[in-house]
């Protein structure tokens, strides 16, 4: 049975009708917005300059967009361009004894939180998380790192930066079009026109669509699906053929579970899916089925099972793809920043 919150979110992406009486609550929340930014960008209210460029990429929207996969990709591509990148995040879902905390591949996913801790098994840089992330990013300058990426941070505005990358899920766009708690969005559309990009996560679909006066040009990026990791040992196995067999039991804590599943359609992949809420905490009965099938999941996912999960277990991984331009357009932005 799906919670009050994920019938929410569903309603407000769809514009269901019983949201309608809130939206005197969400033109409050959204001025409320503006005007805290404009305080930032008059200087009423104090930002934080870093010592070396800022990468925001964050979302106007509620639920999962596909973000962590573009660090990721960012950060590859750093290290490739000659960058020392480093990672801040907020961590949430995690609750460190003290911070900022320096994440690791082996720290415990119960104090940096999911995302974090993935990030820092995929890339191996230095990936901090703390809820307040000026004094994160302060900590990865005193490591040397000479950029930083701030993971779902354009609402962290005493961060100051020097790109903004929005990322919006193809799927659902930007929903109803309306901010909390009449619809999925942290601010307004219009928050569009002043970032540096906007990245869409797979092709804007019908009836889903942006303004063209709001979004006028945008970038696409696809998820393309990396291959099978065993998780009790970490072999990784080519997509074709299934080192599993079927049927499976698919589980997603992740903020659309749909996009997951539509790709475990897409390669073949038949079983029981079963949606979990994003930063989903996960025990080893919500893993144990009444068969012996094959559990799959995604990487954000894996982070926390790999003690719990049953010994025939498996991870999707998944890389983003951007175009040559966007590299193009990234690099002369930050040549432009030196």
């Amino acid at each position: 049975m799906r919670t009050l919150s994920e019938r929410w979110l569903q309603g407000a992406y769809q514009g269901s009708r019983w949201l309608a009486p809130l939206k005197p609550l969400g033109a409050l929340y959204q001025r409320a917005m503006e005007r805290r930014e404009q305080a930032y960008r008059r200087g009423s209210k104090a930002n934080w300059k870093a010592p070396v460029p800022v990468i925001v990429v964050g979302n106007i929207t509620l639920g999962g967009t596909g973000k962590s996969p573009l660090v990721a990709w960012l950060a590859s591509w750093l290290v490739a361009q000659g960058w020392s990148p480093g990672i801040v995040s907020r961590g949430y879902g995690g609750k460190a004894p003290c911070y900022p905390l320096l994440v690791t591949a082996a720290t415990n996913v119960a104090e940096s939180g999911d995302e974090p801790l993935m990030l820092a098994q995929q890339t191996g840089l230095p990936v901090v998380a703390d809820p307040q992330r000026v004094r994160g990013a302060q900590a990865l300058v005193e490591k040397g790192c000479d950029i930083i990426l701030s993971d779902d941070g354009l609402q962290h505005l005493a961060l100051a930066r020097d790109i903004e990358l929005v990322v919006v899920d193809g799927a659902r766009g930007l929903g109803n079009g309306r901010c909390l708690p009449a619809g999925p969005l942290r601010e307004s559309p219009t928050r569009l026109q002043r970032v540096d990009a906007v990245i869409v996560n797979g092709d804007l679909q019908p009836p889903f669509s942006v303004d063209s006066t709001i979004m006028p040009s945008a970038i696409t990026m696809q998820l393309a699906p990396l291959g099978w990791r065993r998780l009790a040992d970490g072999e990784r196995f080519p997509l074709s053929p299934l080192p599993f067999t079927l049927p499976v039991h698919a589980v997603a804590g992740i903020g659309h579970p749909k996009r997951f599943f539509r790709t475990l359609s897409d390669l073949g992949v038949e079983g029981e899916w079963h949606p979990l809420a994003d930063h989903q905490q996960f025990s080893a009965d919500a893993l144990s089925f009444a068969d012996t099938r094959p559990v799959i999941m995604t990487a954000k996912d894996a982070v926390k099972c790999c003690t719990l999960a049953p010994p025939n277990s498996w991870v999707l991984d998944v890389e983003a793809t951007l175009p040559p331009e966007f590299e193009h357009w990234l690099a002369a932005r930050l040549s432009a920043l030196s």
